[in-house]
């Protein structure tokens, strides 16, 4: 672990669980470091054998604020927005359960991240969103991600309106699998309880057989949304006039077009 990484990544339970702690408090921004530390440690530790599970969560009282909006403008989005979509199809890829533990803020790209998990822990007074559409913008992972998790309509909900939930309407919803005041240490639990036991070999063909069809759907719809963002809605007025605007700390003039 080197102490200018953004991220903490260590394995335990005799190396057959990977630890990944997003390590910027308090916002955790998923910015290019970020990514590319998440991507890296994915990528040297997946290879393992005996490797069960991934814990994924943050230090400080956030999970996420979500991810750079400067990075987000004009001649950074393209660039930006292909890593992160990469990093996506990496955890939907990834052969073992990936276990998010959520607290405070999940917001916006963090939570496009937790939702490339499988099993998600949350704070009841968690604070589980995506804000882009206030933003002029909307969020390409997530109209793949939340569909297939919650369902269309409440999916269409969360994306339109840009309102954020609680962990306890979030449970009610099936976006998350557990409420807990400790969701590290639920996730931990749940690992003991259930996965340590099992053959890390077998579980790689249950994952595989779980999720096969639904991952080819948000490859598929990912590179369809993607293109919509970068060769139209970046195109459009009032989507670099809403991520200008934030960046400025100042309100929007939508002009519709």
């Amino acid at each position: 672990m080197m102490s200018d990484s953004p991220l903490r990544v260590w394995l335990e339970k005799g190396d057959r669980l990977l630890r990944l702690r997003l390590s910027r408090p308090k916002a955790n921004i998923v910015d290019a470091a970020m990514i590319e530390a998440l991507s890296a440690a994915l990528d040297k530790h997946l290879g393992s054998a005996k490797l069960t599970a991934v814990i994924l969560d943050a230090e400080g009282s956030h999970f996420s604020f979500g991810a750079s909006v400067a990075e987000h403008m004009p001649d950074q989005c393209e660039a930006m927005l292909k890593s992160l979509h990469a990093l996506i199809t990496q955890m939907l890829d990834c052969p073992v359960p990936i276990l998010v533990a959520i607290k405070g803020q999940c917001l916006g790209g963090g939570l496009e991240v937790a939702l490339a998990g499988n099993l998600l822990f949350a704070q009841a007074n968690a604070n589980l969103g995506q804000p882009e559409i206030k933003l002029a913008v909307f969020a390409p992972a997530a109209s793949c991600l939340l569909p297939e998790r919650i369902g269309q309509s409440q999916a269409e909900d969360l994306l339109f309106s840009g309102r954020s939930i609680d962990g306890n309407e979030a449970l009610r919803i099936g976006l998350i699998n557990e409420v807990s005041e400790d969701p590290s240490a639920a996730a931990e639990a749940y690992f003991d309880t259930h996965l340590a036991s099992v053959s890390a070999r077998s579980l790689r063909f249950a994952v595989q057989a779980a999720s096969a069809d639904s991952i080819e759907r948000i490859k598929q719809k990912l590179a369809t949304v993607e293109a919509l963002y970068l060769q139209e809605l970046m195109a459009t007025h009032d989507a670099v006039e809403g991520l200008q605007a934030f960046v400025e700390k100042r309100a929007a003039n939508w002009e519709h077009r």
